[in-house]
């Protein structure tokens, strides 16, 4: 207890040993606790009319504004990026358990991302000063910053559900096959 009578201190955030992934507590044969969704259940009491054919989805569709047109007529993009990472979770069976909107939060600052290295590439790593026509830094370049480290957040809160959840391991990304494109993209 402090002298003014207030109580400070205690644990720090995040302070201590890190939680463990599942797939590492199996295999040592500790006891772990994997999420599971409740299954769906059919409907009781009152008789229902025949049900129509619907058509299922294997993946949620992703919204419109990660495909829109760009200024310069290209494609945002992050909606590959949106279908190629949900197909990664779906690959170790944890689809269900990431939020969608979460996903297209990712999807859309790594391809902000990928378009700010675009314009780096194009047009630099310096601008001219709108006032005095001086040198200055590119404010892509800060810009790219921003969003790769948001981007960065947004895959560490998916890969934690990943890796709280999951009961296989894995060594592969989707990152893998962004930056790749990135670096090739810059040719």
């Amino acid at each position: 207890m402090a002298k003014d009578g207030t109580q400070r201190g205690g644990r720090r955030p995040r302070a201590g040993c890190k939680p463990q992934p599942l797939a590492e507590k199996l295999q040592e044969g500790k006891k772990a606790v994997r999420i599971e969704l409740p299954p769906v259940t059919p409907l009781a009491g009152a008789e229902l009319d025949e049900p129509e054919e619907l058509m299922g989805e294997e993946m949620p569709n992703p919204s419109d504004y990660l495909s829109t047109r760009q200024r310069n007529g290209k494609p945002l993009g992050a909606d590959e990026i949106y279908r190629e990472t949900w197909q990664w979770l779906k690959e170790r069976r944890c689809e269900r358990l990431v939020n969608p909107r979460l996903l297209e939060s990712y999807a859309q600052a790594f391809a902000r991302f990928i378009q700010c290295e675009e314009a780096v590439s194009q047009y630099g790593l310096l601008g001219k000063h709108p006032t005095t026509g001086g040198a200055i830094a590119s404010p892509f370049v800060q810009m790219s910053q921003n969003f790769q480290k948001q981007a960065n957040n947004l895959w560490y809160e998916i890969f934690d559900i990943v890796k709280q959840n999951c009961t296989t391991s894995f060594e592969s990304f989707p990152q893998d096959d962004m930056m790749e494109r990135l670096l090739r993209a810059r040719k």
